[in-house]
């Protein structure tokens, strides 16, 4: 995940500002780190960390905006610790909160349930399938849960996940984006960079997708259509990849860019370290 920012500086990828075009900037956030669309309702959901991100300190909150940027409220639901990653299904709105999966009633915006999930060590981001289904990556832990309403079992557990953090259902898969091999957990380096990773629903088996290992440390990722597109966090990169390409830089935020989301045209980033939401178009 996600320290607040990287200490060190980075060196940009090279950037084609034709494909991303920035069309509003929400600010205030502290330590945004996901942005969620829920459809059901025209809006999107924002966690805020607001504080250690791996501390139970109480000051997670979730926000809300409206898809052309304005806040709703800013404390929409309170009382969580450090929440990051969510997904939907069911009416209820899932978010990863370090050991922990808290439930919102989406109607009321009431917490209605926290889910323990034993022996798990850093919840970071989350997805759902379309039986419901919703799954929370562990990048501490190279292990991915799946929770079907309110029970959580482990889905599959695999060093070549790699420290998996953002997660998108997509058909019969599992995208995968994983931050890098042998995480430091005390600055979040890795002895080798993360890629792009596909788990098969049915057999379980993890397949690094052709031409986007090992190029960097990723945060979020979702498709659209049949593009993928993952951020990488420490670098504040935004990369676009499609089927028998390879990774391009398409957007270049200061290292914070976090997990991303999408109303199926447009991409939200939340970018911890700035306190801000930034929507792109996608040409």
């Amino acid at each position: 995940m996600k320290r607040l920012i990287a200490s060190t500086i980075f060196t940009a990828a090279a950037v084609s500002v034709a494909q991303a075009g920035e069309l509003w900037r929400a600010t205030g956030f502290e330590q945004p780190e996901s942005a969620l669309v829920d459809a059901a309702h025209n809006r999107i959901v924002v966690s805020n960390i607001s504080g250690n991100p791996g501390a139970a300190d109480g000051n997670g909150y979730l926000s809300l905006l409206s898809m052309d940027g304005k806040v709703i409220a800013r404390h929409w639901v309170d009382g969580m610790d450090a929440p990051k990653g969510m997904a939907i299904a069911g009416g209820k709105l899932y978010a990863a909160d370090i050991t922990k999966v808290r439930v919102v009633d989406l109607a009321s915006g009431r917490l209605v349930e926290t889910i323990d999930v034993p022996g798990s060590v850093f919840l970071n981001d989350m997805t759902e399938d379309k039986a419901g289904k919703v799954y929370v990556s562990d990048m501490l832990a190279d292990m991915i849960y799946r929770i079907d309403g309110d029970k959580p079992e482990l889905f599959v557990k695999d060093p070549l996940l790699a420290s998996p953090n953002g997660v998108f259902a997509d058909g019969h898969r599992l995208i995968v984006a994983s931050w890098g091999k042998d995480i430091n957990k005390a600055d979040f380096s890795t002895a080798e960079p993360g890629g792009l990773l596909s788990v098969d629903f049915a057999t379980k088996k993890i397949t690094p997708l052709p031409g986007a290992e090992n190029f960097a440390d990723l945060d979020g990722v979702i498709a659209i259509g049949g593009t993928i597109y993952a951020t990488a966090y420490m670098t504040g990169t935004l990369y676009s990849y499609k089927p028998g390409g390879k990774p391009e830089a398409v957007m270049q935020f200061k290292p914070g860019s976090a997990d991303i989301g999408t109303d199926g045209e447009k991409i939200f980033v939340p970018l911890m370290g700035e306190g801000e939401v930034v929507a792109l178009a996608m040409d």
